[in-house]
């Protein structure tokens, strides 16, 4: 058992005190931890706490870390395994917390800190690009926790806290209730509204980079896509490559996002036709501008050969869907319209995922299916001869 020394501080009083060690730091140098207590009974009860406890593994040594510098530690060690653009995403997300929560020390944060933070983000937070005091969308607040929760989790692996204190934190129900009354999705395109758009943009030269949207790739993928990967001849299409942006104003070039983002797909052939034709507009425009053309070999290009962006192509969607006074959608929701197409038409599930580039089909159908009142209506004239009274149930 460790030494517990009398003390007698300066101004008379007396105390006790044990030093014990406390383990390693990262470098491998021992650390030792000095207890003080009021009267040699407690120093005696803390010391066989901490004995027990590090004979379970289960001791963690106090610290003043703040939640702040567990954030920063945290995102340090982060940044070795995710892209630049999930790291941005992480970054932007834990905004609020450092603001709610940054001057508290982790070992002092409580649940209900935590919880005080979520209804703070609810009504107080300042939405991007909102007033302040407006509050952010359960959604939203869902991904803030959600980075807090993991933060945590790795304290607690690294002996940083006894427990995550965020682990049962939730959104309350009212919240997520409130905000689908208050935001009503925007649905995704019918079929009838993807073909008034493909009609109405034929002869718009981006009409072939905005029909890869349509046969559903991202439009990263788009973006990333070269003429290197498209075999016009067999009409296949690879995706190896995605060019998306951070901050909606830094490209960024990089791998799929999941290894079942990596596939081939054979090219519809109406799909097929718009890119060879805007192949050759290509090949038009490079021997127009001679020695000015910048050949990149990427697909999404402008006139003279520059590599454009996703926001090139989003912002050239949106102007064409006012033009056509068509519903404003996301560009990425073509993706979900063709997703929908292929299900309610009877695309078995794994080649519902396989064309996605997903991993799982439960995904796939859970987020990117969504039938329209149209697509319900073969239901229900199934269950018209199932419920009618008509020669066929006689039958």
């Amino acid at each position: 058992m460790a030494e517990i020394k009398k003390v007698i501080l300066q101004n008379g009083k007396t105390r006790y005190r044990f030093v014990v060690d406390a383990g390693r730091d990262e470098n491998g140098k021992r650390k030792q931890l000095t207890v003080t207590k009021d009267t040699r009974k407690e120093a005696q009860e803390e010391y066989a706490r901490i004995v027990s406890q590090k004979a379970t593994g289960s001791f963690v040594a106090p610290n003043k870390m703040t939640v702040a510098e567990l954030l920063d530690a945290w995102l340090d060690k982060k940044a070795r395994d995710l892209e630049a653009s999930t790291m941005y995403g992480y970054r932007n997300a834990l905004v609020h917390v450092r603001e709610y929560l940054g001057h508290i020390r982790v070992q002092e944060l409580t649940d209900d800190d935590v919880e005080s933070m979520v209804a703070w983000l609810l009504v107080g937070a300042r939405r991007r690009g909102g007033k302040p005091g407006t509050g952010i969308r359960p959604s939203t607040a869902q991904g803030v926790l959600a980075r807090l929760r993991e933060a945590l989790g790795w304290a607690v692996v690294r002996k940083y806290v006894h427990a995550n204190v965020a682990l049962y934190v939730q959104i309350p129900r009212r919240a997520w209730k409130e905000d689908r009354r208050a935001n009503r999705r925007v649905q995704p395109w019918n079929v009838v509204e993807v073909k008034d758009f493909l009609i109405g943009i034929r002869e718009d030269r981006l009409f072939a980079p905005l029909m890869l949207c349509l046969m559903g790739l991202r439009p990263a993928e788009v973006a990333g896509l070269r003429w290197s990967l498209i075999n016009l001849d067999a009409g296949t299409l690879a995706i190896d490559n995605t060019r998306t942006m951070i901050g909606n104003a830094e490209v960024l070039e990089k791998d799929t996002k999941t290894e079942a983002g990596e596939r081939v797909l054979p090219l519809p052939e109406p799909v097929r036709q718009a890119l060879l034709a805007f192949k050759a507009l290509q090949e038009i425009e490079e021997m127009s501008m001679g020695s000015y053309y910048a050949s990149s070999g990427y697909v999404f290009v402008d006139h003279i050969g520059q590599a454009l962006t996703t926001r090139h192509l989003r912002e050239r969607a949106y102007a064409l869907m006012e033009r056509l006074e068509l519903r404003r959608v996301r560009l990425y929701d073509a993706r979900h319209s063709c997703l929908t197409f292929l299900a309610v038409n009877g695309v078995p599930d794994v080649i519902l995922a396989a064309w996605a580039g997903h991993v799982s089909a439960a995904f796939t159908k859970r987020v990117y299916v969504h039938p329209s009142p149209d697509d319900l209506r073969t239901a229900s004239d199934h269950l018209t001869v199932l419920l009618g009274f008509g020669d066929e149930v006689a039958a």
